[in-house]
């Protein structure tokens, strides 16, 4: 097999004795932007757990329904924060399919990540609407600031912030605890009226018995990764939006969250019950 243009040109910084998260979640959609030991671990979760790839794609699908939903409401700019890799349609392509002068700024601290989408960009997006930094959500500040200064977003005006599948991933802040949620209640700070926070979550609550083993045993196969993951309950997921305005239907399981916004092209994913996409995800506005 061929390797990768990633593979052959190591980036600096990369850690390739671990699987990541971001190109591990790549490869569940069907992205190549990721390397043998990503591929390895993620053939092994799926061959136990055949559940997850179905249940990225949902997780994928209630981004590009909550993009095309804000778009219609008049927001022409997203902060997409955990971005990850840009697979199965990023927040630019569709935001642009309603506003062609949609802008967003894409973060991530994955150097692949971060490459995948330049190359992406450069080849297919307006870089005076559309960039890509490298930076961490455990720094509110220094984040907002180097959105800031790249000239994309006027957070003087309404902005969509993107935590799409991202806080599940454990955030170890300098005494090891997760430090996510702290750092969601700033983003909220920054946030300016008429602003969104658009999130998603993984969680084991409210799944069937069987499920939530499956959701415990698939856990820990990231505990011995660089990545550890943390299936928050449904409450500690709606707490993430603090005093923001819940829109209708409020925090639900993602193939629940306005159906109607999908793309003619969205593929179907057919679930026996919502629940089985273990993920719980919703839109909150700041008055």
């Amino acid at each position: 097999m061929a390797k990768s243009r990633f593979e052959q040109f190591p980036m600096d910084g990369v850690d390739l004795d671990h699987p990541n998260v971001a190109r591990v979640y790549d490869y569940y959609l069907g992205g190549k932007a990721n390397y043998a030991v990503d591929r390895v671990f993620a053939e092994k979760a799926l061959e136990k757990f055949p559940f997850v790839r179905d249940a990225a794609r949902a997780n994928r699908l209630f981004l590009h329904r909550a993009v095309r939903y804000l778009v219609k409401r008049g927001v022409r700019q997203f902060v997409d924060i955990g971005a990850g890799v840009p697979t199965m349609g990023s927040t630019h392509q569709v935001a642009d399919e309603l506003n062609s002068g949609a802008r967003v700024v894409y973060v991530d601290n994955e150097p692949v990540a971060v490459a995948h989408s330049q190359m992406l960009l450069e080849k297919e997006g307006d870089l005076a609407r559309h960039r890509v930094l490298q930076a961490d959500l455990r720094d509110p500040d220094l984040l907002w600031r180097k959105v800031s200064e790249t000239g994309v977003i006027d957070f003087g005006q309404p902005v969509a912030l993107l935590l799409i599948a991202v806080l599940h991933v454990t955030q170890p802040g300098p005494d090891g605890s997760d430090v996510g949620p702290a750092a969601v209640a700033r983003y909220r700070e920054l946030l300016g009226s008429g602003s969104y926070l658009v999130l998603s979550h993984g969680t084991a609550d409210g799944v069937s018995a069987s499920r939530a083993r499956e959701m415990a045993e698939f856990g820990e196969m990231y505990d011995a990764t660089a990545t550890p993951v943390i299936w928050r309950p449904r409450r500690e997921i709606e707490a993430l939006f603090g005093d923001l305005e819940m829109v209708e239907p409020g925090a639900t399981w993602t193939p629940l969250w306005h159906p109607e916004e999908s793309g003619e092209n969205a593929p179907e994913i057919e679930f026996d019950e919502p629940n089985e996409s273990v993920v719980w995800a919703g839109v909150g506005r700041k008055p």
